[in-house]
C-alpha cells in the first residue's frame, strides 16, 4: 500500500513506473553493470529529491518506480536519470 501524504491544503500519494529498454533489446546489463547502475540511479535520485522506492532488472531492460510530489515534473525526472 502506498504511504499518503499531506502537504498544505493537499494529499498525494504519487508512483510512476518506469521502463527503460536497451538499444535494439541487446542483453547487455550483466550483474556487475546493474549493479552500478542502481548505485548512479539512487544517487541521482538522492540528488533530486525523489525516490527509487523498487527497482529491477533483466539483461535487456530496467524496471524503476518513483515517487515524488507534486511539485516535481515528470519529464525533468526523466531527463536527470537519462
Amino acid at each position: 500500500m502506498a504511504q499518503v501524504y499531506y502537504g498544505r491544503g493537499y494529499v498525494y500519494s504519487i508512483q510512476y513506473h518506469i521502463v527503460w529498454c536497451v538499444k535494439y533489446r541487446h542483453k547487455i546489463l550483466t550483474s556487475s553493470i546493474e549493479t552500478r547502475l542502481k548505485e548512479i540511479l539512487h544517487k541521482i535520485a538522492e540528488d533530486n529529491g525523489f525516490t527509487i522506492i523498487l527497482m529491477n532488472g533483466d539483461l535487456d531492460h530496467i524496471h524503476l518506480l518513483i515517487e515524488c510530489t507534486p511539485q516535481q515534473y515528470i519529464p525533468d525526472i526523466m531527463k536527470a536519470l537519462k
